[in-house]
């Protein structure tokens, strides 16, 4: 049966169960897609580092969708591993268990909480963000290759946030959601900068995520979408007190509006109990993706040359890194193992643009692969 016309929870717990049989680890899984993914991208050195981490995790992951982090501003070909984990599933009970077994596991006990809040009696986070959350850890990026907490993100994938909708409560149940996960104590300050922030998002905009980094700096990540003019996120980051330059914001999107068809942009910001942080992430879309979407994970083979192209200009993105993530869209290809047969989808989610001290300063792909079982026998 194709996964379209089968319930996307069934989909999920059927490819778990075939992943169960095949045995192992994310480690196990990812060591057979070694030959897929460029060196370019991802050295053997840098990769033996992701393996190390994916060995601490369940091989079941690999039924929601997995991927890498790519700075494209980097020589060194390093990568940031991102997974996901769903609450009523295989891989929540690895963590319920973990967290059970190790009480000093701060990763373990803090995805436990999470997924635990989303489990609970007419959960009103379940309602907002769904049942899943999603997992960074930091490899390439992190001090001496060790991200053994990872950052933590949820998507309000069910009632999505819109701006001007008057749902500053869906956003205080997310960030206390998030706080109490990991540990933090609730601060006022942070909370209402946050509500602040969503607040001032003009209509047609949304709060896509809401993250934090409990091995970085204290502060919320959120992606705020939708922009749909340049002059519209500038006013925005105005509004919000956003410390930076506009004219640098209004730079970068004019180069890429003028080599692209960008539809629509995103802002990601870091919310701290002082205000907004100076670091912006800029994601111009080039194709408008709705979570809900039973299509969200598929893109077209050639969606992504026109940005590619426009990207290449930029003096600051590694050339042959920007030559191989072309190559990282495929499609859907069929893989054979001993528990039978999946589906491999692979694609790039977006891409950032990362200003900070005025000027853009990195560039990172967001690539994901995902399996399913759930294919015609």
């Amino acid at each position: 049966m194709p996964e379209d016309a089968m319930d996307i929870d069934k989909a999920i717990t059927l490819t778990q169960d075939r992943l169960a049989e095949e045995g192992g680890t994310m480690g196990d899984l990812l060591g057979h897609f070694r030959n897929r993914i460029s060196p370019v991208l991802v050295g053997d050195p840098q990769w033996e580092q992701i393996l190390g981490c994916a060995r601490q995790l369940p091989i079941t992951m690999g039924a929601l969708p997995f991927g890498f982090e790519l700075p494209l501003h980097e020589r060194l070909p390093e990568a940031d591993l991102g997974v996901s984990v769903a609450s009523g599933t295989r891989t929540a009970a690895f963590f319920r268990e973990r967290a059970q077994a190790d009480k000093a596991d701060n990763a373990a006990q803090a995805i436990t909480r999470l997924l635990e809040q989303m489990d609970t009696g007419k959960s009103p986070l379940r309602d907002i963000v769904g049942r899943k959350l999603m997992l960074e850890y930091d490899i390439g990026s992190a001090p001496n290759g060790e991200g053994s907490f990872p950052g933590i993100f949820l998507r309000p994938g069910e009632r999505p946030i819109m701006g001007a909708c008057g749902q500053a409560g869906d956003v205080d149940t997310v960030v206390d959601a998030l706080f109490s996960g990991v540990g933090w104590e609730v601060n006022d300050a942070e909370r209402e900068n946050v509500g602040r922030v969503y607040l001032a998002q003009p209509g047609d905009t949304r709060l896509d995520s809401f993250g934090v980094f409990p091995s970085r700096s204290r502060a919320v990540r959120l992606a705020v979408m939708g922009f749909r003019s340049q002059q519209e996120i500038c006013s925005y980051l105005e509004n919000i007190g956003w410390p930076g330059q506009l004219s640098t914001v209004e730079s970068v999107i004019t180069r890429f509006r003028k080599r692209a068809d960008i539809v629509r942009t995103g802002a990601n910001l870091d919310v701290l109990g002082e205000g907004v942080g100076p670091t912006l992430g800029l994601t111009l879309i080039v194709k408008q993706r709705y979570t809900k979407d039973s299509r969200y994970w598929l893109d077209g083979l050639t969606d992504w040359d026109p940005f590619l192209e426009a990207l290449g200009h930029e003096n600051l993105v590694i050339p042959e890194k920007l030559k191989a993530l072309a190559q990282w869209v495929t499609k859907p290809t069929t893989l054979f193992a001993k528990s039978g047969r999946f589906v491999l989808l692979r694609g790039i989610h977006h891409i950032k643009l990362v200003i900070s001290e005025n000027r853009l300063q990195k560039a990172k792909a967001y690539v994901f692969m995902v399996l399913s079982a759930a294919v015609s026998p």
